[in-house]
């Protein structure tokens, strides 16, 4: 997918940010993503993999707020992986209606309910975080289009992981893009338990 095949709020947002041509991980990987295929996208650091999630997900969401739950949803490592992801969406929905949030275990979960609550289109969560809130019925993931796991290697904790595995076993139909630099025992295992039809994209 060229830069050209977007979304009219993002190709601003991205001539805005003078970003004008993908970079070579993001041209093997934003078409497949935009036609609807599940992801293992491996690259190494400064490929361009959070740039393509950014673009990704607000080309899937049409860069716009719709309804109340969640349609994307990211597991990042913690609490400063999860602002600085936010960070970057920031960047790019600077004009647009598209409203992204972020729960982590700093934070009181009975807020984070309530803010879910109130409506958001992205969240951006640790897993132990989301678990919590989504296992007291702080989230609704009827609606969700994508699920995300950015920067994976952090998975290599058994508990983390363990917590990113239980979450597919309630949605209904979804998406699936998982960021890192290798295909290791961790996404075999992702691949095994829910992303049996994912393809993998490596630079």
């Amino acid at each position: 997918m060229s830069f050209k095949k977007i979304h009219p709020e993002l190709k601003e947002a991205l001539e805005r940010l003078k970003i004008t041509e993908p970079t070579p991980f993001q041209s093997k990987v934003l078409s497949k993503i935009k036609g609807g295929a599940s992801i293992f996208g491996l690259a190494p650091k400064g490929s361009g993999k959070t740039t393509a999630l950014v673009i990704s997900t607000l080309q899937k969401l049409k860069c716009a707020e719709f309804e109340d739950a969640p349609r994307a949803l990211i597991f990042v490592k913690d609490k400063q992986a999860a602002l600085e992801l936010k960070q970057e969406f920031d960047k790019f929905t600077f004009r647009m209606s598209i409203r992204t949030y972020c729960a982590y275990e700093e934070q009181n979960i009975d807020d984070q309910r309530d803010d879910i609550y109130d409506g958001v289109d992205i969240v951006i969560a640790t897993p132990k975080r989301l678990n919590k809130i989504f296992y007291s019925n702080g989230i609704n993931l009827n609606v969700l289009q994508l699920f995300i796991v950015d920067d994976a290697e952090f998975l290599i904790k058994p508990h983390l992981f363990s917590e990113i595995i239980r979450t597919p076993e309630s949605i209904n139909r979804c998406q699936y893009l998982v960021f890192g630099t290798k295909f290791d025992d961790r996404m075999q295992r992702m691949q095994d338990s829910f992303m049996a039809s994912a393809q993998i994209v490596k630079l």
